[in-house]
């Protein structure tokens, strides 16, 4: 008898360890017992957002806090809309009917995919071509923030600095060519509903395509006029 109740209880210990255990196991991690809608709805949206910087995307979402009442119809959206969603991203997401409650979550992307490099040394005011670039996969959010990767980007700028072979192009190692040069004769063009005219007239400052430069005409009228190809501009009303 006395071996019996011996046995029953170990029996009742080791069935009591069990119970332990088992409710230690079946509580769920942070992802089951948080807003698990919100975090779906945030990497969908990365992924929607990075899918077309490269051929892969990884996506690392920190834990939102469990203390923070549900999410109900989450919106996601980037803080900052003008950075590209890579590398460390902060991410705000309206919740409510009325999204005037918003929540912000902290994540991490990755995106692999190809980018440009410099195939030879390029000497500073060089007109940059296809034949000297080439091609490199990697990942993306290793680059500087200001770095070039797609080529139709960087072909046709010049060099404002010597650039090394392998080297990748930042925004502000190029500039566009310009198109007008400072004292040179140019044509500037005024067209509207039914008319079209054009002018001669004397470049006062150099003027890439796109940029907005003055314009003399004879020896007091003096107007503003956009680049619009070499060596003609036109008056934007």
């Amino acid at each position: 008898m006395r071996y019996l109740l011996h046995v029953v209880a170990r029996y009742s210990a080791v069935k009591s360890l069990l119970l332990l255990l088992c409710v230690g196991l079946s509580q769920p991690s942070w992802a089951e017992t948080s807003d698990q809608s919100l975090v779906e709805s945030v990497q969908q949206f990365l992924y929607q957002e990075a899918q077309a910087l490269g051929q892969e995307a990884v996506i690392n979402i920190a834990p939102p806090s469990p203390h923070l009442p549900t999410c109900i119809q989450p919106t996601p959206f980037l803080t900052n809309p003008n950075q590209a969603p890579i590398g460390r991203v902060s991410v705000g997401v309206r919740r409510g009917a009325d999204g005037r409650q918003v929540r912000y979550l902290q994540a991490e992307v990755d995106v692999i995919g190809s980018y440009v490099v410099a195939s030879q040394d390029i000497d500073r005011g060089t007109l940059i071509t296809a034949a000297m670039l080439d091609q490199r996969e990697g990942n993306l959010s290793d680059l500087s923030s200001q770095t070039l990767t797609d080529q139709a980007d960087i072909v046709g700028k010049v060099a404002q600095r010597p650039i090394r072979s392998g080297s990748t192009f930042q925004a502000h190692f190029l500039h566009a060519p310009s198109l007008v040069e400072r004292g040179q004769r140019v044509t500037v063009i005024a067209e509207g509903a039914g008319f079209r005219v054009s002018r001669e007239g004397e470049a006062l400052a150099d003027g890439a395509q796109g940029e907005t430069i003055r314009v003399r005409f004879g020896s007091r009228e003096i107007m503003t006029a956009r680049v619009i190809g070499q060596g003609t501009l036109m008056v934007d009303f």
